[in-house]
């Protein structure tokens, strides 16, 4: 009944070492998959998240839909208002006869 028990953790103290892969896309101008440099997490108007960056090797924009994770990511998809087709109400019109 008068049992005591220690608990003894280690804390482990080893150093992580992260390799930080380049994030590629496709380069419209180098026609080829190209690194990216300069990347920045973006979120579309729809929700989406994305990556933007400049090609490694000439510079120009990029743009990844998909990668990575956006820095405001919504809780739940972002409803888009979308217009349906409604057919207009056909007004009754009855013909009178002329007396």
């Amino acid at each position: 009944m008068g049992e005591q028990f220690e608990y003894k953790f280690k804390k482990n103290a080893s150093i992580i070492i992260l390799k930080v892969m380049a994030t590629q896309a496709y380069c419209v101008k180098c026609k080829a998959k190209r690194e990216m440099k300069n990347e920045k997490p973006v979120t579309m108007k729809n929700g989406r998240s994305a990556i933007s960056g400049v090609c490694s090797t000439c510079g120009t924009k990029m743009f990844k839909i998909g990668g990575g994770t956006a820095t405001t990511t919504p809780s739940r998809k972002a409803k888009i208002p979308v217009k349906h087709a409604t057919k207009k109400k056909q007004s009754k019109a009855v013909k009178r006869k002329k007396k």
